[in-house]
Parts: structure tokens; sequence; C-alpha cells
């Protein structure tokens, strides 16, 4: 992207310049290969563009600002919505994070907003004081503060970037562009970074269980992981309960039952034995499956910031209780067999 060289004022009163960035509404091979790579969790705080002033197309000072994070989805999603608009678009620094997440952790928030504003010199690029906000940017906006520290007002635009040219037409957000949406696509597209980051400690526990409990402990290691990281998303309206981690430990327990009847049935396993095999799986598969589902949090508008951490308070030390209580179990078990006592 290039840089211009625009004249502001600064806090001193100076004229010094200020640095605007050209972009465009053109998503390139590139950009999708960018794009590729950080839903699959590669190089995943890389995928970032620079904060500061973009000029898409040719705005003039009456043409309308909008907000954005500076990771390269959010961005790009933001850029190609807009094809065939000038505009401004004004980057805040989000560490490489999208607006939802950034919004909830603070980084696209009032105080960087304000800032960028500031260092931009917008106020003497445009001459109206409005910029627009993603809808989802709003938990960590104060338009309030916004307007009375900088003298811009924020206008909330549509939950979805697609929306913006029917909105910047109307000058008005319908009941459908403010519905908050979390769609089959859109959770199955989280499901290959979920599974990257749980890939090697799946690995490792599953050798692990190979040569201390055989295959059918194995298999129920890659079960339990699958079922947190590719199922959960793909059920998640329509497992019963609202909290994240209770779906995730009912969806565990129903994977786990399979396991459970094949301990217990196993002719080879003395009662005892049989009875502590099956209870392993019904306690360790799902706190493994609700750990996993407990990070989908993150990733939908379905929750928010006290509701999450009321749930990591609330079912954390469960799953922890359930995961080390089969744990034991399953460690007499290995020891047991190895020793010959079965």
């Amino acid at each position: 992207m290039d840089t211009a060289p625009s004249k502001c004022s600064g806090n001193s009163g100076i004229s010094q310049p200020a640095v605007i960035r050209r972009t465009d509404s053109t998503i390139t091979s590139a950009d999708r290969l960018d794009h590729f790579l950080a839903r699959w969790g590669v190089n995943r705080s890389g995928h970032r563009v620079e904060p500061g002033l973009y000029q898409l197309g040719n705005p003039s000072p009456e043409s309308p600002i909008f907000a954005s994070a500076n990771y390269t989805l959010s961005f790009d999603a933001l850029r190609s919505a807009l094809k065939g608009h000038d505009a401004y678009i004004l980057v805040l620094d989000t560490h490489g994070i999208n607006v939802w997440c950034a919004a909830g952790k603070g980084t696209f928030g009032t105080g960087e907003l304000v800032n960028r504003i500031e260092i931009s010199g917008l106020a003497g690029i445009v001459t109206h004081r409005k910029i627009i906000v993603p809808q989802l940017g709003a938990p960590g906006i104060s338009w309030p503060e916004v307007l009375r520290k900088s003298g811009f007002n924020v206008e909330y635009g549509p939950v979805r970037a697609r929306d913006l040219p029917e909105y910047l037409l109307t000058h008005s957000a319908t009941a459908e562009m403010r519905t908050v949406r979390f769609p089959l696509r859109e959770r199955l597209v989280l499901i290959p970074v979920e599974l990257v980051h749980a890939a090697l400690p799946t690995v490792i526990a599953a050798l692990a269980l190979w040569f201390l409990a055989g295959q059918v402990a194995a298999l129920a290691a890659f079960i339990a992981v699958l079922a947190g990281t590719v199922l959960f998303p793909a059920l998640l309206p329509y497992i019963p309960t609202q909290d994240f981690s209770t779906k995730g430990l009912i969806l565990g327990g129903v994977v786990a039952l399979p396991f459970a009847a094949a301990f217990a049935s196993a002719p080879a396993l003395p009662g005892w034995a049989a009875a502590i095999g099956a209870i392993t799986p019904l306690l360790i598969m799902p706190a493994v499956t609700a750990y996993l589902a407990l990070n989908f949090t993150g990733s939908t508008t379905f929750t928010s910031r006290t509701g999450v951490k009321k749930e990591i308070f609330r079912y954390v030390p469960v799953m922890a209780l359930m995961a080390g209580g089969g744990i034991v179990l399953g460690i007499l078990l290995g020891v047991s067999r190895l020793a010959g006592v079965i």
C-alpha cells in the first residue's frame, strides 16, 4: 500500500505532515493466502496491517470515515465491502485481533480510537465529525467519551460489513442489519485453527495412552478432541443448556458412552477393572471436550466478558476434578495391566 503525506495540526498547533496510506477494494491472491493461513493459525499474531489512516478511492473532506481493527481479515472485509465508494478507514492498533475480540479485550477501545483520531490529524482532513464504528466494536467504544475527548461523534454501523453499501444509502440500519447471527458456515471456519492448536498435545496424549492402556484409550483421546473442536461448533445450537461448558460436558459424555460400554463389557477384564475402565472415559472425555468447547466463547457474540468469567470460575474446577480423577483411575488401570494383575 502506498503512502501519501497530508498536512494536519498536532498538539503544538504547528502544521505537520501526517501519513495517509492508500488502499483499494481488491482482494488479491496474496490476501486470500493470508486469510487461509490466518484461519489455520499459522503465524497467528502476524496477520496485521499498519495502524493509521487509509484512503479508499479518492475521498473528499466530506467522505465517510470507518474504524477498523488492524487484523487483516477485518480490514479486508471492510475495504472489499466498500467497493466503488470513496472513504477513509481509520485502523486501530488491536495487536492483530479482530474487532469483536479486541473490543472485549479493550484494544478496540475508546482510548485507542481517540488516540488514532489525534495522531492522524483527522480533524484537519475532514469537515464533518462522524466516525462509523462496527456494531461488534460497541462493547469497547464509549461514544460520550469519544465525543468529549475528540469532538467526533461515533455512529455504530451494521453487524456485517457487506451491509455497508445499503447502510450508506439509507443512513440507517434495519433490524436485520442489527441482528447478530452465528450460522453453520461461520462456525465451521473456526475449526481449523482450533484443530491446529490441539494437534500436538493430542498426539502426545494418544501415544502415551497407547502404551499405557492400548489402542482404544488412544482412540478415545482423538475422539474427545474431535468432539470439542469439530462436532461442538457444528452442533452448537442443538445442544441443550446455555453455557458452553455444560454443552461440552454433554457432548463429551455422549461420545464417551461407546468407550465406557467397550470397557464395561470386555470379557478379559475382572469386574473391578471393567468398572474402572468404564468410569475413566466418562470422566476424562467430557472434561476434555468441555475445555475445548470453552475456547469458542471467544469466537461468538453469544457470550459476554462477564459471562465467560463466571463460566470459567464455575466449570473449569469441575473439569479439572473430572480429568484428574479419570487420570488417577486410568493410571491405576495401566499399572495393573503392566504388572500383570489384569
